[in-house]
Order: structure tokens, then sequence, then C-alpha cells
């Protein structure tokens, strides 16, 4: 309630500084706008993401961050408030997740490349780069980084998988094998360690090839599932991501306590 009060007044205050209404395009914009201060103070809640109510709220909040940019940055040389939209482009943080992903941003991506408006940026952190590795205008440089987190992403999932998978299931001929690391350094282990690691590079280097014509780590749909949509792009990035904090987990506890992924569970 008091965020709500604090946003509503500070607007009144501005309206009043720029004029009336006949001359102040301030206080024009804020009738139009008939923001619900109360429903923009609400907090959102990833759970409840797709719900009505959520987006509602967002839509409220993205309303009262465009007349903030506008009384921040938008007083004209004649001594009156502009237009919100035309103040808020090119100067939204894209490091805020509202921002981020708010419609009114998104629209200004024009012609120059820009990381931020590209597959996995997703709530709750919205564009997240703070070690600044993608650049505006940089495409070759994200597509290189986007090629190499799908591509250990997906190889984080299958590893994280199949490391709970081999503490309960075993080929035949390999029932002597230790699960864990430590099936790499005993034949048959090792043999099989070979075996995948040539079928990889022979699907890498001359099956599943990128190529710039197309999204990095799409190989097409060779089973049909027809699921090659934003919200499954946007699942398999973010379930990669959290594969590699598993994957890594499992091994540097591994080497840690000599024990496989489910005996880590105490299993």
């Amino acid at each position: 309630a008091k965020t709500a009060a604090a946003a509503k007044g500070a607007v009144q205050t501005v309206s009043a500084v720029a004029g009336s209404a006949a001359t102040g395009s301030m206080a024009k914009g804020a009738g139009e706008r008939k923001i619900d201060y109360e429903l923009a103070a609400r907090p959102l809640n990833i759970k409840d993401q797709g719900t009505s109510e959520y987006e509602a709220i967002k839509a409220e909040r993205a309303k009262v961050n465009e007349q903030e940019w506008e009384v921040r940055t938008s007083r004209n040389p004649d001594g009156n408030f502009g237009d919100a939209k035309s103040v808020y482009k090119g100067k939204a943080n894209m490091y805020d997740p509202l921002s981020s992903l708010s419609d009114v941003w998104l629209n200004e991506a024009g012609e120059e490349f820009n990381p931020a408006f590209q597959m996995g940026v997703t709530a709750p952190l919205g564009f997240f780069d703070p070690a600044g590795f993608c650049k505006k205008g940089d495409e070759k440089t994200f597509r290189n980084l986007r090629t190499a987190e799908i591509k250990h992403g997906r190889v984080a999932m299958m590893a994280a998988l199949g490391g709970v998978v081999q503490h309960f299931v075993k080929f035949p001929g390999f029932t002597e094998v230790p699960s864990g690391l430590g099936a790499v350094n005993i034949v048959p282990g090792s043999y099989g360690f070979i075996a995948l690691f040539g079928i990889a590079g022979v699907l890498e280097l001359a099956i599943w090839t990128e190529s710039d014509d197309k999204a990095p780590g799409n190989f097409g749909d060779p089973l049909g599932l027809d699921q090659y949509n934003e919200d499954t792009r946007n699942r398999e990035l973010n379930n990669g991501r959290f594969a590699m904090f598993a994957a890594i987990g499992i091994i540097a506890a591994e080497l840690l306590t000599g024990k496989d992924a489910v005996e880590q569970l105490g299993f």
C-alpha cells in the first residue's frame, strides 16, 4: 500500500509541475493509463506465472514503470513532459526482470541484435548476464555462447539422469562395472566410454551440425513431436542450466566422498 501511495504521489506531484492537462502531456498520459496502484503493489510469485492475476499485476507495474521513467527523464526543452513511450526508448535497464520482459521494451528491439530479446530470458531473473559476456550488436559471440550453453545443457541433463540410472541398471556384460566415475577406469567400462565418445564426435561433426540459417541447437524434429516452440525452448534452456549445476555437483561430491549419485542421497 505504501509503495502504491508513493508512486501515485510522485505522479501527482510531477503533473502539478508540468502544468494543466491541456498543455502537459504528462497529465494526459496519466489519465489514459488509469493505473490500479493497489494491484501494482501486489507481490509477483513465479508459481502464479501464466495466470490472469499474474499478468494483470505485471501489466499495472509496467504502467507504473513507464510513468516513473517519464517523471525522471522526460522533461523537454519547452518545459512540458513528453510521451512516456518515447522517453522509455533505449533507456530501459535490461537487467531488470520486469523491464526486460515487458512488451514496451521488446518493441524497441529494432534491427540491432540484442541478447535480452532472445530465448532463455524468463522470469524471475529476466536477462541475466552479470559478467557482461553478451553485448548488443554482437550476434556472433552470442550464437557461440548459446550453442555451447545448449550443448552443455543437453549433455548435463543426460549425465545427471545417467548418474542416477546407472546405480540401478547394468547392461549385459557390464554387471561388474562400478557405478559413478570409476566406471571409466575398469574394462569393459572404459571401452564403453570410448565408444560413446566416438559416437558423440560423429554426431556433432557430421550429422548434428550448426547452421547460420537456424537457431543454435536446432537439428530438426526426427521424432515428429512438433514441440519446437518458445515455451519448450525456454524449458530446455532452464532445465539444461539446472542440470549443469546438478552434474557438476554429482561429480564433485563423488570425488570428495567416493559415493555415486544415489548413494550421495543416503540410499
